[in-house]
Order: structure tokens, then C-alpha cells, then sequence
């Protein structure tokens, strides 16, 4: 049974040897490879702009993240030694009244600085969130366009 397969398929090769492609079919497969190849180009450039630009709404994203969170670590700082700067006075205060004086002013104090570091956290939180908005809908926009243009 080896032997006659043996024998087909060498036979089936020695047939192919002279076999010649018809041009027509050997043109329309390089047309094909070609177009196919050119496809490839357009497409692959798509996926690389659309990977840099999905690189650089992250960036833009992290950034805002980063600055808000600089801003909630600040704050925390600056609120810390607020605090023990007034823990300290009241520590060093000779009586009740004074004590209680010096205990009202630092909340008094507080509650301004928290409205101001609160109304600047969300003015941050607001930029940031359009920024972020505007990278995102500009990407979108431009992979569209450079699908569109692609096909």
C-alpha cells in the first residue's frame, strides 16, 4: 500500500512539473497579494494611531489623576499642621477661657480653609474631567475619520 502511494504521488509530481499557471490566475493572485498588502499598510496605521491615541487620553487621564490627588495629599498636609500648630497653642495656654478662644478660632479657621480647599478640589476635578472629556471625544472623532479614510 506504501509502495502504490509512493507511486501516485510521484506520479502527481512529475505531472505538476510541466503543469504551467495560466497568467490570468497568476495576475489576479499578485493583484490580490497586493491589495491585501495594502490593506495590511492602511489598516495597521489605523491601529497604531488608534493605540497612541488611546496612550494619550490614559496619559491625560493620569495626569488629572495625579493632580488631584497632589491636591488631596497637600491639603491633608496643610490641615495636619494646622491642627497641631493649634493643639500646640492650646497645650501652651495658661487658662480655660484662653483654651476655649484659641479652640474656636482654629474651627473657625478650619471651616473657611475646607470651603476654599473644597470649592478648589472641584474646580480641579472639573477641569480635569473636561480635559479628559475633550481627549476622549477628539480621539474618537480622529479614529473615525481615519477608518473612514482607510476604506
Amino acid at each position: 500500500m506504501n509502495d502504490q502511494f509512493t507511486r501516485q504521488a510521484q506520479d502527481m509530481l512529475n505531472a505538476a512539473k510541466d503543469a504551467r499557471i495560466p497568467e490570468n490566475v497568476q495576475a489576479m493572485a499578485e493583484e490580490t497579494v497586493l491589495k491585501s498588502r495594502e490593506a495590511y499598510v492602511k489598516m495597521s496605521s489605523v491601529a497604531k494611531d488608534g493605540a497612541k491615541v488611546i496612550e494619550d487620553v490614559m496619559l491625560a487621564g493620569h495626569a488629572g489623576a495625579k493632580a488631584i490627588g497632589e491636591k488631596v495629599m497637600h491639603n491633608t498636609m496643610v490641615n495636619t499642621e494646622a491642627a497641631f500648630d493649634a493643639a500646640l497653642a492650646m497645650a501652651r495656654a495658661k487658662t480655660f477661657p484662653e483654651v476655649a478662644r484659641l479652640q474656636a478660632n482654629f474651627w473657625q479657621q478650619q471651616f473657611a480653609i475646607a470651603n476654599a480647599q473644597t470649592k478648589e478640589l472641584f474646580d480641579l476635578s472639573t477641569k480635569v474631567s473636561k480635559q479628559t472629556f475633550e481627549s476622549v471625544n477628539a480621539a474618537t472623532q480622529k479614529s473615525f475619520e481615519q477608518v473612514k479614510k482607510a476604506s
